[in-house]
């Protein structure tokens, strides 16, 4: 029975090759606000290897990458500081600002 084998995805192992209109959301989040940090999390089962930007007030944004080298290239040459959420977690600052954004009226 085939019913657990997987396919190789196309693209390498993070699966298909990360899209070029992401890179660019990256970099403008990442150009237009202060003290922007970069956290790499995992590849899980469900979900591809991403890029976490989180800014000084703690917004955030999220996008695939291909694999977590080239997630620290991209921080690198942003001159961003780069960590890895399974080491360090996610900042305070993020869960401030989800809370704030949930109290603040529609």
């Amino acid at each position: 029975m085939a019913w657990f084998r997987r396919r190789p995805r196309p693209g390498g192992p993070g699966g298909r090759p990360v899209d070029r209109a992401d890179l660019e959301h990256l970099t403008q989040f990442a150009r237009s606000r202060r003290g922007v940090e970069a956290f790499i999390e995992p590849q899980t089962t469900v979900t591809e290897t991403t890029l976490l930007l989180v800014a000084h007030d703690g917004e955030w944004t999220r996008r695939r990458i291909e694999s977590p080298e080239v997630a620290r290239r991209f921080a690198h040459q942003l001159a961003m500081p780069v960590y890895d959420v399974r080491l360090l977690g996610y900042p305070q600052r993020m869960r401030d600002y989800n809370e704030r954004q949930r109290r603040r009226p529609a």
